[in-house]
């Protein structure tokens, strides 16, 4: 199997537009089984700045023990500023290495949109499978609804 097949993804946050407050939709990735994610940070139009609780910081990825629990911020886990309104069209990654103490949820910091439509999706794409059974590479198994190769 090549290394692209062996490569799980998640919609943490689908193609969506804000207005000057948070991104609805914004859930987390279970990373138990892993050795690397990496964060897609994906902008569209944008008509204001975009980044964490506020449009003035950086966006960041925080983890927890459990789905549902408390977050908190993965060190060195952050672009090196807001997403600024300029930034149409790009694509960010935040990339971390789950070898190291790492908790097993983790998701992108409540994004946030200043005034003016901000659109945004974040993928996790996990690789580098370390333990648990066997993975396929199907596409429902990939996080895909289809997957062709050719």
């Amino acid at each position: 199997m090549n290394d692209i097949e062996a490569m799980k993804f998640t919609l943490c946050l689908p193609p969506i537009s804000a207005n000057d407050g948070n991104y609805t939709g914004n859930t987390y990735v279970d990373t138990k089984g892993w050795s690397h994610v990496r964060f897609l940070i994906i902008t569209g139009a944008l008509a204001a700045a975009v980044g964490t609780d506020a449009e003035t910081t950086a966006v960041s990825i925080e983890e927890c023990d459990t789905s549902g629990g408390t977050y908190s911020a993965v060190s060195d886990a952050a672009l090196a500023d807001a997403i600024s309104d300029s930034e149409d069209d790009s694509m960010f990654a935040i990339d971390i290495d789950l070898t190291k103490s790492h908790k097993r949820y983790m998701q992108v910091n409540t994004p946030h949109a200043g005034a003016g439509a901000c659109l945004l999706a974040v993928v996790a794409i996990l690789s580098k499978k370390d333990s648990g059974p066997a993975f396929g590479g199907g596409a429902s198994e990939s996080g895909l609804a289809e997957k062709i190769s050719a």
